[in-house]
C-alpha cells in the first residue's frame, strides 16, 4: 500500500493539514474495496482528486473513469446521459444512445455535485446501487451494469433530506464511507505553500519571474476568509502573475485582488423573512390603499362639479391638474366619452369594503368619505336632471344628451339603470 506522501506527489496534492491527510488516508483504505463513498466540502477544496485515487488504486484502474458533473446537465436530459436511450424515445433522438453506467461498465463513475440530481433520476440510481440493474430511456428491457459509484457534494445533505430534494435512502447507499476535505481557511499553514507552488507553476507557463510575498503580505494571506478556497487561491496567485510588473508584492498590492469588505468571521445568512420585513410589506398595501381611497375621493369630486354645471368644457378648464392626474400623461384632452364614466353608480354589494380592513394603524386612516346621504342626494339629483331632460325634449334622447353634456350612449345606459 501507498504511503500518503507518495499519493500527494503522484496525484499533486499540496499541503501538510491533519485533516487532508486523514482523508487520503481513507481513500487509499476503501480503494481496494468496491463499496460507495461519498466525498463532502465546500466548493474548491478539491474534491475530485479523491475519486481519482480511489480509481487508480482500485482493481479497476484499467477500466474506463468517468466524471459527470450532474449539476451542469439539463434535468430532461440527464437520465439519458447517465443511462442512455433507444431510438425514437423523444424529440431528438434518432438513434440509440449508451449511457455513462453502460460505457463505464468495469470501471469507476464519478457523481459530482450529486445533490443537484432530480428525484426521479435519484430512484434511478438507488436501483443501479442496489442491485446493478438499470433500463434506458425509452426502452423495457433492464440491463446490468457493474460499477463503483464514488460521489461529491458541497450541499448540506442532512438539509437536503429534511427538505426533501434528496432521498435518504440514497444517502445512505452513496456514503458507505464518507470523506470530508477541510475548507482552506482551516488549513493555514498550507496557504502559503499553495501560494507559491501555484506562483512557480504560472512562472513556467508565462515565462516570467516568480512573484513572491513580503512578510506582510503573507500575513495578509492567511488572514483572508478565502471562500472559493483553493480555486480562488490559485486565481488571485494567476492574476498577480500576470499583470504585476514588481515580482515582489507586499500586501497593499495583494489586497487589490482580494474581495473588498472580506472577513476573517463566518457569514451568517438569514433564510427566512423577519417580522420587519412584513411589516414593511403590511406598510406598503395600507399606503396602497390609502392612495386609492385618495383618487376615488377625487373622482367623486369632478362627478359633483360635472352633475352640477352640466358643462363639460368648464370643468375640464377648472379641474386640469386633477383631471391629468386620472388620465396620466398620455392623455392631454379628457373627452365627454372619458368624463362620462366619473358618474356614480348604485353601491355594490359586492365591492370590496376596505374600512373593514383589519387592524390599520392610525397614520393611516383614510379622509372622511363624503357622508351616505350626501350620495344618495347626488344619486337622487342626477336621476332628477335626466326626467326633466328628457320631458323637456320629449323623450328625445339624442337632444337631451346634448344638454346634459353626455353620449347618447351613456344616456341610454343611464335610463336602464335607473328603470325611465
Amino acid at each position: 500500500m501507498e504511503s500518503v506522501q507518495a499519493i500527494k506527489q503522484r496525484f499533486g496534492i499540496i499541503g501538510n493539514d491533519p485533516s487532508l491527510n486523514r482523508a487520503i488516508e481513507k481513500a487509499i483504505q476503501v480503494a481496494p474495496t468496491d463499496i460507495s463513498v461519498l466525498v463532502t466540502g465546500e466548493s474548491g477544496v478539491g474534491k475530485e482528486s479523491i475519486p481519482k485515487i480511489i480509481h487508480q488504486l482500485s482493481h479497476r484502474k484499467h477500466g474506463k473513469y468517468i466524471a459527470v458533473n450532474c449539476g451542469a446537465i439539463p434535468e430532461g436530459t440527464i437520465d439519458s446521459e447517465l443511462f442512455g436511450h433507444e431510438k425514437g424515445s423523444f424529440t431528438g433522438a434518432t438513434q440509440t444512445r449508451s449511457g455513462y453506467f453502460e460505457v463505464a461498465d468495469g470501471g469507476t463513475i464519478f457523481l459530482d455535485e450529486v445533490g443537484e440530481l432530480p428525484l426521479t433520476t435519484q430512484v434511478r440510481l438507488l436501483r443501479v446501487l442496489e442491485n446493478g440493474e438499470f433500463i434506458k430511456v425509452g426502452s423495457s428491457k433492464v440491463q446490468k451494469t457493474n460499477v463503483r459509484i464514488v460521489a461529491a457534494t458541497n450541499v448540506n445533505m442532512f438539509e437536503a433530506i429534511k427538505k426533501e430534494k434528496f432521498r435518504e435512502d440514497l444517502y445512505y447507499r452513496l456514503s458507505t464511507v464518507e470523506i470530508h476535505l477541510p475548507p482552506l481557511r482551516d488549513r493555514k499553514e498550507d496557504i502559503h505553500l499553495l501560494f507559491r507552488k501555484f506562483a512557480s507553476d504560472f512562472a513556467l507557463k508565462y515565462k516570467m519571474p516568480t512573484i513572491k510575498l513580503t512578510d506582510d503580505a503573507v500575513h495578509l494571506l492567511l488572514k483572508h476568509r478565502w471562500s472559493g478556497n483553493i480555486r480562488q487561491l490559485r486565481n488571485v496567485a494567476e492574476q498577480i502573475s500576470v499583470l504585476e510588473q514588481n515580482r515582489n508584492i507586499n500586501a497593499a498590492t495583494l489586497q487589490e485582488y482580494l474581495p473588498s469588505g472580506s472577513s476573517n468571521l463566518p457569514a451568517v445568512i438569514s433564510t427566512t423573512k423577519s417580522e420587519s420585513d412584513f411589516s414593511s410589506e403590511r406598510e406598503i398595501l395600507y399606503k396602497v390603499l390609502f392612495d386609492m381611497k385618495s383618487d376615488l375621493n377625487d373622482l367623486k369630486k369632478l362627478t359633483m362639479e360635472l352633475m352640477k354645471s352640466g358643462n363639460v368644457s368648464e370643468v375640464q378648464k377648472q379641474n386640469e391638474g386633477l383631471i391629468q392626474k386620472i388620465y396620466g400623461d398620455d392623455e392631454e384632452d379628457a373627452t365627454v366619452e372619458d368624463l362620462e364614466v366619473l358618474s356614480i353608480p348604485e353601491k355594490s354589494s359586492s365591492e370590496p369594503n376596505y374600512q373593514e380592513a383589519e387592524e390599520i394603524p392610525d397614520k393611516y386612516h383614510f379622509a372622511e368619505e363624503i357622508e351616505e346621504e350626501e350620495t344618495l342626494s347626488l344619486h337622487d339629483k342626477e336621476l332628477e336632471l335626466i326626467k326633466k331632460s328628457l320631458e323637456r325634449h320629449n323623450g328625445k334622447r339624442k337632444l337631451a344628451a346634448q344638454e346634459l353634456g353626455i353620449s347618447e350612449r351613456t344616456l341610454y345606459r343611464k335610463i336602464k339603470q335607473f328603470d325611465l
